[in-house]
């Protein structure tokens, strides 16, 4: 699995980047079939903006997106989204079949 950091209007520290692929690692925990994930940190006027996008297998990206005026605030409360989107895809994939007992 790739992971790719981008940094827009920021400076990527080596505190921040460490940060995130941390972060990053675990996502695969929650939904095994992830090719690839991008992470794009923006700074806007006043805010950071983070947006996780993860790669799936035979199906469309996952993108889950925050933003605050605190980076690594908004750094958790991304992958958090990202952990809830790809759980709740995963769940769905495991109740599609709908299998009645005999």
């Amino acid at each position: 699995m790739q992971i790719n950091i981008i940094a827009r209007h920021v400076e990527l520290t080596p505190a921040i980047e460490e940060y995130v692929m941390k972060k990053a690692e675990r996502l695969p925990r929650y939904f095994d079939r992830i090719e690839g994930i991008e992470i794009i940190i923006d700074k806007t006027h006043h805010d950071f903006e983070i947006e996780v996008i993860s790669k799936i297998e035979h199906g469309d990206p996952i993108v889950a997106h925050s933003d605050s005026q605190d980076m690594y605030a908004c750094i958790d409360q991304c992958m958090d989204r990202a952990v809830r989107q790809l759980s709740d895809h995963k769940s769905r994939l495991r109740d599609r079949k709908h299998n009645t007992g005999s």
